[in-house]
């Protein structure tokens, strides 16, 4: 037996599946576009007010609105804008004590009458907090309250009964990722700047540099060019990478010696016991600097054909490190 419902009707003949999401789709554009032509200085103020902000950016609302703040403050905070989001509802109960004098405050309501919401200023004007209301009810006591106050008003939601928050929801989302990019250009936020505060993730990875992420020190195989063989081994043996660097009395890069060296000595030579490391080497390796990008390190190991690369100490050729294929594939970069 089904557990499904049923109410009885027969549901009235309508558009298509594809022809409904192509409506809400349209009505949703066209409700972005609206807004896009109503940006005007108090955009700019509302910039302004989170660019200087000694604090954090509080974001607060209720209901599909407050989804729509846990995104934008998510979104502050991962771009370099020290940013949290506060429920109007739970504030009243305690939470209200996330503001502090410094703060600047975004009040997120469609109809800017959200009485959880409206609670909350009282204590954002007594702490000197700026308000920046985001509301389609321009003569709402939000939008009477604020200090920048941004139009995200639509003609009309993409719900076909009028009442499910869709293209008001979408157009709050993008002025709030409007705000921030705008902030972080503001900013000067950099690649860097966001490697930093995205360790973990995918896009962290893909900005991390190869200093980062190099060995240095005793971790650095690297021999002299009179070395026999039998220290050449050992030293290749000891540093697990196959490869060792061949330093001259300066200790400037003078050359590599690879697996791959080593053999094919052997099938030249032979007997290359008596031989020195600066016999066998190769010279003129390939080298990369340090601030440049891990992609980068294994886009040159790809195109050589290579599984390490030393990292210079310029202008003295002093190996400051050396990156293995190995340390790309547990970085995430390969």
């Amino acid at each position: 037996m089904s557990g499904a419902v049923s109410t009885g009707r027969r549901a009235a003949a309508g558009p298509s599946v594809l022809e409904s999401a192509k409506r809400v789709l349209d009505i949703e554009i066209e409700a972005l576009r609206a807004v896009a032509t109503r940006l005007d200085g108090q955009f700019e103020k509302a910039v302004e007010l989170i660019g200087e902000c000694s604090g954090r950016t509080v974001v607060t609302g209720m209901g599909k609105s407050g989804q729509v703040c846990r995104k934008m403050a998510a979104t502050f905070s991962s771009t370099g804008t020290s940013s949290i989001f506060l429920h109007a509802a739970e504030a009243a109960h305690g939470d209200i004590g996330i503001l502090t004098r410094g703060d600047v405050c975004i009040g997120v309501s469609n109809s800017g009458t959200t009485e959880e919401l409206l609670s909350l200023l009282p204590a954002v004007k007594r702490l000197e907090i700026p308000l920046i209301a985001i509301t389609g009810g321009l003569d709402s006591p939000l939008a009477s309250a604020a200090d920048a106050l941004l139009d995200v008003s639509v003609a009309k939601e993409a719900c076909p009964l009028g009442l499910a928050p869709t293209a008001s929801t979408t157009a709050t989302l993008a002025v709030g990722d409007a705000l921030a990019v705008a902030v972080l250009e503001r900013k000067g936020f950099s690649e860097d700047d966001f490697a930093v505060l995205h360790p973990g993730g995918a896009l962290g990875r893909r900005l991390l540099r190869v200093a980062e992420i190099m060995r240095r020190g005793s971790d650095i195989p690297l021999i002299g060019l009179d070395a026999p063989m039998k220290a050449t081994l050992e030293a290749m043996t000891e540093g697990k990478l196959g490869t060792v660097g061949v330093v001259d009395d300066e200790g400037a890069l003078a050359g590599v010696i690879t697996d791959g060296d080593i053999r094919r000595a052997v099938l030249s030579i032979g007997d290359t016991r008596d031989m020195t490391s600066g016999q066998i080497m190769t010279s003129a390796p390939k080298t990369i600097a340090g601030d440049v990008l891990a992609a980068e390190a294994l886009a040159m190991m790809e195109k050589h054909s290579i599984t390490s690369l030393f990292i210079l100490d310029d202008p003295g050729r002093k190996p400051a490190g050396i990156i293995h294929m190995h340390d790309l594939l547990r970085a995430g970069i390969a």
